[in-house]
């Protein structure tokens, strides 16, 4: 399998990236981002991007890509509708149709959260946005899947780059374990999520929305 990343720096990128290199039905992965992933690996090629609204650096590359993970993400704390649906709803449709428009084979897989709004006419703005997304991605020629993942922890040495969630993340490690027996619909990690990517990439799923439940199961391996 070929893999085109989005969002490799990112928390849920980055354990993407870590399972695509571990993974040996993964033959190369092709990352695309505003800054390089610091990793070296004869698998991997990475591609520094200013613009992501304009894929033309990679678009030769595109048609050889068997999955997309697309793991770019904003926290919409402090942003505007506006502002949040352009990082979010804009940029996601403009590459998801760079995509289509040369390979509808591909397995697209987004990263949403639980809690999407599919109505997307929700109170919470950024449920909203993602399930405007969501909903839109699903209408693409392509195979698209939907990830709604809700608490997950960083393992590998993955970290977040937002303060209060890292934060977060290190005062509730020591409980994961009880977090995970306790709410396994709602609790997952960051190797699991990045199992389940590559999963699904390659074979697909039943579901086009997996939750945490489908996650943790794809992950346990």
């Amino acid at each position: 399998m070929n893999v085109l990343l989005f969002g490799a720096t990112g928390m849920i990128g980055r354990a993407a990236l870590l399972e695509s290199l571990r993974d040996g039905r993964v033959r190369s992965v092709l990352a695309v981002g505003r800054r390089p992933t610091g990793v070296t690996d004869s698998k991997l090629r990475d591609v520094v991007v200013e613009d992501l609204f304009d894929l033309s650096a990679v678009k030769d590359e595109l048609p050889a890509c068997d999955a997309c993970f697309y793991c770019l993400g904003a926290a919409s704390y402090g942003m505007t509708e506006a502002e949040y649906s352009r990082l979010t709803y804009d940029l996601t449709l403009s590459v998801a149709s760079s995509i289509a428009a040369v390979n509808t084979r591909i397995a697209f897989c987004f990263i949403s959260g639980d809690g999407a709004d599919p109505s997307e006419r929700g109170r919470t703005m950024w449920a909203r946005v993602k399930g405007k997304t969501e909903n839109a991605l699903l209408r693409m020629p392509f195979r698209a899947f939907i990830f709604r993942p809700g608490y997950i922890q960083p393992l590998d040495g993955i970290r977040t780059r937002v303060t209060h969630y890292r934060i977060l993340y290190a005062a509730l490690r020591p409980f994961y374990g009880l977090l995970r027996r306790l709410s396994p619909r709602h609790v997952t990690d960051t190797r699991r999520v990045g199992r389940a990517l590559v999963a699904v990439g390659l074979a697909g799923h039943e579901k086009r929305i997996l939750g945490c439940e489908e996650i943790n199961a794809l992950g346990e391996r």
